[in-house]
């Protein structure tokens, strides 16, 4: 793969060229993610509530709702908010410069003229200082460019993720966008049961955050950056963390445990930069997950494939 190739897949994306949008962007996809939320059952670790990526940006899902069906799709590449119901309804309005609030109130809005009515929990999650939806008229900004370029970031991500999940016949999560922190992630599980999370995410109840990490986990995923660490990363951390993890030797180079985050991280601008883009990042996924694994004595030959590979 060439360099224009993989500048092409995997585009620049620092986080101070689109600090606001990406803000904006952040709390409308919180309102989605409890749209999906207040409709969906229950799925362990709140899987219920992520949303995907599709071809042309992120999805939903279908949502029941009163015997049907209703799906919500953000279009980054014509930049379109897009609901369709089972019953043949269709919907939307225009992604661009718009507040928060504006955004929540014509949402729910054009949610109720199709039919299906929604209430959600009105108040962001996993942010200090969260100011109601509704009342957000501050944050408005919308950098057509920046969002295409960060769902395609998500797009390449999400092919090596898949890749990486793939490797793994025990107990995985899918890969999924989590609105609250607004990551695209995926978590491999040892089976085990895991020591009671101390909780204290910003704004989630602490029953939310036990309940996600009630048993063993090595996660990773990608992270656009934020104002605590304005950079965009790659990110791999253990549940419990087990002794020597923090002191492990992971790769590629430019990988390295944060103090900061207790994570280990891996700028994108490394993986974006490699010859082989994919090559490096499943180097980080697959080598976090070793040392988190063998350190913690998983049973990996009982949760990966053996010799012989996966099938066909």
């Amino acid at each position: 793969m060439t360099v224009a190739r993989n500048q092409a897949a995997w585009p620049h994306l620092p986080y101070e060229d689109w600090a606001d949008t990406c803000t904006t962007l952040h709390l409308w996809l919180q309102i989605l993610g409890k749209i999906r939320l207040a409709g969906t059952p229950w799925v362990n670790h709140q899987w219920h509530v992520t949303l995907y990526l599709t071809s042309r940006g992120l999805t939903t899902s279908p949502i029941p709702h009163s015997g049907r069906t209703f799906q919500i799709d953000l279009d980054f590449i014509n930049h379109r908010l897009r609901i369709e119901g089972s019953g043949g309804e269709v919907g939307g309005l225009e992604l661009g410069p718009r507040s928060v609030a504006d955004f929540h109130d014509r949402l729910l809005e054009e949610l109720g003229k199709l039919g299906y009515p929604v209430e959600i929990h009105g108040t962001p999650n996993e942010l200090p200082d969260p100011v109601p939806f509704a009342e957000d008229h501050d944050n408005a900004s919308y950098d057509a460019e920046a969002v295409n370029r960060f769902w395609r970031v998500l797009t390449a991500a999400d092919r090596v993720f898949k890749d990486f999940r793939g490797r793994f016949i025990g107990k995985s999560s899918p890969v999924h966008f989590f609105w609250g922190a607004m990551d695209l992630a995926v978590t491999r599980f040892s089976g085990a049961r895991a020591p009671e999370h101390p909780g204290g995410i910003p704004h989630l109840p602490d029953w939310i955050t036990r309940e996600a990490y009630s048993h063993e986990v090595s996660s990773a995923g990608f992270w656009p950056g934020g104002p605590s660490h304005p950079h965009p990363i790659f990110y791999a951390y253990a549940y419990p963390e087990p002794n020597g993890y923090r002191e492990a030797s992971v790769r590629p180079e430019g990988a390295a445990w944060s103090e900061e985050l207790k994570e280990f991280i891996l700028p994108y601008e490394v993986v974006r930069s490699a010859e082989e883009p994919e090559a490096a990042l499943m180097a980080f996924l697959q080598s976090t997950y070793d040392h988190a694994a063998d350190l913690a004595g998983w049973e990996r030959g009982a949760l990966e494939w053996g010799p012989a590979g996966r099938p066909g």
